[in-house]
């Protein structure tokens, strides 16, 4: 039998994308900015995320689990947002959710 390591267990719960998703969904929340969950069968690849903020801003937000990187048609669209101007952020934990918010209520 292997001996499982419960502080990895919760590490990786605490670092897992569906846990760092839900933190960002409930940090908007409570700044009163709807959190968007974007998914569309026919063009895979475009960010899960799209946060509204006032003055009919987006930001797209691409979430992924700690360490990990976008694939390379998520790094494709994410491109072609920010060719028309779009703001999109490939983010992996929830400091860098913390400090996004932050910077986006001073704006």
């Amino acid at each position: 039998m292997k001996n499982i390591n419960t502080r990895n267990i919760t590490n990786h719960s605490e670092e897992s994308e569906k846990s760092i998703e839900r933190y960002l969904v409930d940090k908007a929340k409570d700044l009163g900015m709807p959190c968007l969950k974007y998914s569309n069968p026919n063009m895979v690849g475009y960010p899960d995320r799209l946060l509204v903020l006032p003055d009919a801003e987006v930001v797209w937000i691409e979430l992924k689990s700690k360490g990990k990187k976008p694939t390379k048609i998520q790094m494709a669209r994410h491109e072609e947002l920010r060719r028309i101007g779009h703001v999109v952020h490939v983010i992996d934990n929830k400091a860098d959710i913390d400090e996004l918010l932050t910077n986006l209520t001073l704006i």
